[in-house]
């Protein structure tokens, strides 16, 4: 007697973990970045976060209401959008363009693309690069970590109103009894004054910066950390940290006197957070399997270039976002052969 054969297209073997689960899981694994960026920068720092995570939140409320959507708030993807975007920011970057980041993370970098699963870019990322060129002065301004009063103070920028004028940081600075302060970044120092910072100081979060480039082994051990529950892919991270390393030792072996060494370029700025929670980003980067190499690659190299010969001292922003672009045809030129057919 002749048997049904079902015929179904792949996966074929389901774990049964859900995208909440998965977007719990990140949110667990950023909540220690967010405490040790409190930490170092206090209460504004804490405000910070709160303020842009819940323009994300409130944003997404808002368009689910006009479009008629049932509520999506509790698939955490707004909550891991907030948390990545404050933690690109200064830690004395005005609330309001906080809000304002939020709202063009989620109006642009999401809704516009349909939501959850149709980014063509990382939401928070375009929310970063927004406010990149419309506050560029406030984007660029860096407070030291661990101020004596970091608790009880904030920093005068960070409530500063709408459209105005923050109060000026130096005189703050001198009313904390700080004898010196330095507003560059490590990357800035050494790309604009050729000034190196020990490598051992990006480990501890001695470094001013935003509030996720606070320590580099903290992050990679909350990256472990999802890595080992199989919720981010955990190749991409690698070859774009190898790429840099690998093409930043090239730079530092033609001339080790103009050129930072390949260890300062790996753990330095805002790398680290960006492979390992940006570039990962299920929804924007490519599945498969040379795919993953390419791409990573990819941010790797345009990561060096950006910032040893353009304008700006950072670049792993702009290479995530030109990795995403690629990503179509990343994946296009990398498809793997089906089985029993002859791949051209």
């Amino acid at each position: 007697m002749p048997q049904e054969i079902e015929i179904r297209t792949s996966p074929h073997i389901k774990t049964g973990t859900h995208v909440n689960d998965i977007m719990r899981h990140v949110v667990y694994a950023l909540l220690p970045l967010c405490a040790f960026a409190i930490y170092q920068f206090g209460i504004s720092a804490l405000l910070l976060l709160i303020f842009v995570t819940g323009s994300c939140l409130l944003t997404e409320a808002f368009f689910n209401y006009l479009s008629g959507k049932e509520n999506t708030l509790n698939d955490y993807s707004a909550v891991i959008t907030g948390l990545l975007l404050a933690l690109t920011l200064p830690p004395g970057f005005p609330l309001w363009m906080g809000a304002v980041a939020g709202f063009i993370a989620i109006g642009m970098g999401k809704v516009m693309f349909g939501g959850l699963g149709f980014s063509v870019f990382n939401p928070a990322l375009v929310g970063r690069a927004f406010v990149q060129a419309a506050f560029p002065v406030a984007i660029t301004t860096w407070t030291p970590p661990y101020l004596l009063n970091r608790f009880v103070e904030f920093i005068p920028s960070t409530l500063t109103f709408p459209f105005s004028l923050p109060a000026p940081l130096t005189g703050w600075l001198e009313g904390l009894k700080i004898d010196s302060f330095s507003g560059a970044t490590p990357l800035g120092q050494f790309k604009f004054a050729g000034v190196e910072t020990a490598n051992m100081d990006f480990f501890t979060g001695m470094t001013a910066g935003s509030l996720g480039e606070g320590s580099a082994l903290l992050i990679l051990v909350c990256g472990l950390y999802l890595a080992f529950r199989n919720m981010l892919n955990w190749r991409i991270p690698a070859t774009i940290l190898l790429t840099t390393f690998m093409v930043s030792a090239f730079f530092y072996w033609l001339d080790a006197s103009k050129y930072p060494d390949p260890f300062f370029m790996l753990f330095s700025g805002g790398l680290m957070l960006g492979a390992i929670f940006m570039a990962t980003d299920m929804v924007t980067a490519p599945l498969t399997p040379y795919g993953v190499l390419l791409y990573g690659f990819l941010i790797g190299f345009v990561t060096v270039i950006i910032r040893l010969f353009g304008g700006l001292p950072e670049g792993i922003m702009y290479a995530i976002l030109l990795g995403n672009a690629a990503v179509p045809l990343i994946e296009a030129i990398t498809q793997p052969r089906i089985y029993g057919n002859v791949k051209k």
